[in-house]
């Protein structure tokens, strides 16, 4: 009996230290499986970690990339901005030349139409002034000349040969004739017209040009200081307007009167006694109104 209990009594004490053995045995395993797990999750981490590091140096440099697109587009945008900036201003101030051009051009064209109306009412203010000389010395032997307007005495009427000297008789003509010929000319509505009224002295061909010249000069001279007496038909109102307007030239034998053939047409031989002569006519402003024509299209 004894020995039986002995038995049972070492078999459960070999049980036991075999249980321990056991469970150390299973823990060790599951240390080494949990190191080992540790050591795989580890390196998938690591792994994870090192591929992540990799896309992420990726993505760095595509974005540095990506940077570095924007910056140089926003350079060529700023070029562009500033290309067109100049452009717009280039193209305001091309504008603002092509406003000044065309208000330019406007204000000549209406200064041309202005100038044509004033040249074509001085063509026409001609004709009304011949006109009315023609009437006004239509019962009078003084003829007017239908083209220019102008009346001329013959140096022989007025004068004695060589002399500057209005005669006794050549005065009372001057008389008759000087004042109609004046009022005409000097009357309101056409002495805004009147440029310059001329009396030329002319002599022939006979003689020197320079003694011809002081004589031709000294005949037209007389005349006027004629017209410019207020006791030879003028008022004082007429002679003041007169002086303003009024010019004398000496034209010696420069500009002769040829003799006329049996036709009419003028031959080489000087007219002498027709050439001796004194001319009144009168200029319009239509010479000044030229010019300005010409300066106006010379400007444009």
């Amino acid at each position: 009996m004894k020995n039986r209990k002995r038995d049972r009594e070492a078999f459960r004490e070999h049980s036991y230290w075999q249980s321990y053995s056991d469970m150390m045995a299973a823990l060790l395993l599951i240390f080494i499986l949990m190191i080992a797990i540790t050591l795989a999750i580890y390196r998938q981490k690591t792994d994870d970690l090192e591929q992540t590091r990799l896309e992420l140096n990726t993505a760095q440099s595509e974005l540095d990339a990506t940077i570095g697109d924007l910056e140089k587009s926003n350079e060529e945008l700023a070029s562009s901005l500033a290309e067109l900036q100049k452009a717009y201003e280039q193209a305001a101030l091309t504008q603002e030349e092509l406003n000044n051009a065309y208000l330019e051009i406007e204000n000549a064209r209406q200064e041309l139409t202005t100038t044509k109306q004033e040249l074509q009412d001085i063509v026409g203010i001609r004709t009304d002034i011949i006109g009315a000389l023609q009437s006004a010395f239509s019962n009078s032997t003084m003829k007017v000349d239908a083209q220019t307007g102008s009346i001329t005495f013959s140096s022989d009427v007025l004068f004695r040969y060589n002399s500057a000297s209005l005669t006794a008789e050549s005065r009372e003509t001057l008389k008759n004739i000087i004042p109609m010929y004046l009022d005409v000319l000097l009357q309101d509505q056409f002495r805004d017209y009147i440029a310059e009224i001329i009396i030329e002295g002319h002599t022939d061909t006979d003689g020197g040009y320079r003694s011809n010249m002081e004589l031709s000069y000294e005949r037209a001279n007389a005349v006027a200081d004629f017209c410019l007496n207020q006791r030879n038909g003028l008022s004082e109102e007429k002679i003041e307007q007169l002086q303003k307007l009024l010019t004398v030239n000496g034209k010696s034998w420069s500009n002769p009167i040829y003799e006329k053939d049996s036709s009419g047409n003028p031959t080489r031989e000087v007219d002498m006694p027709a050439s001796r002569r004194v001319e009144i006519k009168f200029r319009l402003k239509e010479d000044e109104m030229i010019e300005k024509i010409t300066e106006v299209l010379e400007q444009r």
